[in-house]
């Protein structure tokens, strides 16, 4: 089974697609050598830890609603 599971990631946030998007922009700040927000990570991979960090409530995000 696959941790963070699925499930609790989107209850975090309104879609997939912001999850995507929020997870991708988080590994490339760990791949650019920013420090990782959460103690004893699972995952060794940049996205993993990203995911991780979402589940934690580590990572802050602004949602904007483009369509006014």
């Amino acid at each position: 089974m696959l941790y963070p599971s699925i499930d609790k990631l989107t209850e975090k946030v309104e879609s997939k697609y912001t999850l995507v998007t929020i997870a991708s922009k988080r590994a490339r700040q760990l791949r650019e050598n920013s420090p990782v927000q959460v103690e004893k990570p699972q995952s060794k991979k940049f996205v993993g830890l990203a995911l991780e960090e979402l589940i934690a409530d580590q990572v802050i995000y602004e949602y904007t609603d483009v369509r006014k």
